[in-house]
C-alpha cells in the first residue's frame, strides 16, 4: 500500500497595490533562476538580498536582481511575488510534495524581453573590453528567447556585432545559425 503524499500548503496573500513594471520584471527575473527549483520565500529572500547560507550554496546571491528589494520587509516582499502570481505572471506546481515557481504564458513573454536586453548589454560589455568569449553559455537557451535576442540584433544594425555573432555560429544549432547567418547579412546590408 502506498503512503498519501503530504504536500506543503500555502497561501497566497498578495498586496493589493498593483505592481509596478520596474517591480514585475523584476520579480520575474528573479525568479527565472527558481523555475521549478525553488518558491515563493527562496525568490522573496533573493529580492531581500538575504545572506541566507542556501543563497549561497545555490549561487542566487550571483542573481542580477539580488537586493534589489533589500530597504522592504521580506513580508512586503512575498506580497509582491503573490500579487505577481494572482495577477497570472507566475503559478505554483507541485513537484513531489514541494510548491515550486514557474511562469506563465503571459510572464515568460515578459521575462524573455528582459533577459534579451540583459543578452545585448552583454554582448556590449564584451565588445567593450574586447574580449571574445565562449559562446556556449548561450548554445541550448531557449529557441523563441534566442530568435528575439537575434532580432535585438538586427535591429541595431551595428557592425561592432559580427565578431561575436562569428564566433558563436560555430558551435550552435542549425535553426539558430540559419538566424545569426540571417542576422549577419541585415548588418552587412547596412553597410553597402
Amino acid at each position: 500500500m502506498s503512503r498519501k503524499i503530504r504536500r506543503v500548503r500555502y497561501s497566497l496573500e498578495p498586496q493589493k497595490k498593483e505592481l509596478s513594471v520596474f517591480e514585475l520584471k523584476t520579480i520575474l527575473r528573479g525568479a527565472d533562476e527558481l523555475i521549478m527549483k525553488g518558491g515563493r520565500s527562496l525568490l522573496a529572500k533573493i529580492l531581500k538580498g538575504s545572506r541566507d547560507k542556501t543563497l549561497k550554496e545555490k549561487k542566487l546571491d550571483k542573481c542580477p536582481v539580488y537586493g534589489s528589494f533589500r530597504e522592504l520587509a521580506l513580508r512586503e516582499i512575498t506580497a509582491k511575488v503573490d500579487r505577481a502570481i494572482v495577477d497570472g505572471y507566475l503559478d505554483i506546481e507541485y513537484d513531489y510534495r514541494l510548491p515550486l515557481l514557474v511562469f506563465t504564458d503571459r510572464g515568460w513573454e515578459i521575462e524573455m524581453d528582459t533577459y534579451s536586453d540583459e543578452l545585448l548589454k552583454g554582448f556590449d560589455l564584451m565588445i567593450e573590453k574586447g574580449m571574445l568569449l565562449d559562446m556556449c553559455y548561450l548554445k541550448g537557451r531557449n529557441r523563441p528567447m534566442i530568435f528575439l535576442f537575434l532580432d535585438k540584433v538586427a535591429a541595431t544594425k551595428n557592425s561592432k556585432y559580427i565578431p561575436l555573432l562569428r564566433v558563436w555560429e560555430k558551435i550552435d544549432y542549425r535553426k539558430i545559425i540559419a538566424k545569426i547567418n540571417w542576422v549577419i547579412r541585415q548588418i552587412e546590408s547596412v553597410k553597402v
